[in-house]
């Protein structure tokens, strides 16, 4: 009897080993290059459920924020972990930052529509439902998120145009941003690249989670980019959180440093999101 027991344990034990690999490997992104420019190769981070090859899956590309000069794909991962745990195809994007020298954040906006572009070209491969591509972005990854739905010629044959919008703590007006300016180098002004400013009709439906109190990216931008996409018959949805700034950090802190939001508010605006996902069919599949 002994010796059963202690054979069902290992089996139990190998079970669970085999269970823990199979999360840690749906977890683990694959690394791909998406776009290479001279010397520059351009990555992006993707996150497959196990089962991606059985049933065509929706999609999110996510854009990390950090000012369009400093950041790395890897500050999305967890939410690509999140978001392959809903059953969706999650890709952590790698773009090219401002240097003051060459490049802008004009360069970024075209690598997070290429991005796009280059997740569809291999929608076989990844098993993507190609009319559930949604973009998914904070801060100035927010401006590049809805970018590609702003700012969208279409003249390639592959649509960069995104079919949802995913926007926290996002920079949606720029007018009056001097850092901006900046980090243009006299190459554009900052109205040419700021999305309420742009806004038309058909654009993708949009969900917008904010802080009241944000310094970093106000709220009044926020306001108008969301009341100019209803004027324009599009759907846009802002919920507004109170007693915190930028990206859910308390109000009696700076918001202008590395965030640190309140938890309880954060996993709340993450609901509205996944909410906002679900009504409009994506993800909520077995992973």
């Amino acid at each position: 009897m002994k010796k059963i027991f202690i054979f069902l344990f290992f089996i139990q034990l190998f079970l669970a080993s085999n269970i823990a690999q199979e999360e840690n490997a749906i977890l683990t992104p694959v690394e791909y290059i998406y776009k290479t420019i001279d010397t520059t190769k351009l990555s992006a981070f993707v996150f497959s459920p196990k089962n991606v090859d059985e049933e065509l899956r929706s999609a999110v590309l996510i854009f990390h924020g950090g000012g369009w000069n400093e950041g790395t794909p890897m500050w999305a991962f967890s939410r690509g972990r999140h978001f392959v745990q809903q059953g969706m195809v999650a890709v952590a994007v790698q773009y090219r930052l401002s240097d003051k020298e060459m490049i802008t954040p004009i360069e970024a906006m075209d690598d997070a529509k290429d991005a796009i572009r280059w997740l569809r070209s291999l929608a076989d491969e990844f098993s993507i439902d190609t009319s559930k591509v949604a973009v998914y972005g904070w801060s100035a990854g927010g401006h590049l998120a809805v970018s590609t739905a702003i700012f969208n010629n279409n003249t390639n044959k592959i649509s960069s145009k995104p079919n949802a919008v995913l926007l926290v703590s996002p920079a949606l007006e720029l007018t009056n941003d001097s850092w901006v300016k900046q980090l243009l180098l006299d190459k554009s002004e900052p109205t040419d690249i700021s999305p309420a400013h742009h806004v038309k009709p058909n654009l993708s439906p949009t969900i917008i989670v904010h802080g009241r109190d944000d310094t970093v990216t106000p709220l009044s931008g926020v306001e108008l980019f969301t009341q100019r996409m209803v004027d324009a018959g599009n759907v846009c949805q802002l919920y507004v959180y109170d007693g915190v700034g930028h990206m859910f950090t308390p109000s009696t802190e700076s918001d202008k440093g590395w965030p640190n939001p309140d938890q309880k508010i954060k996993e709340e605006a993450y609901s509205e999101i996944d909410n906002f996902l679900r009504e409009l069919g994506f993800g909520n599949k077995p992973y």
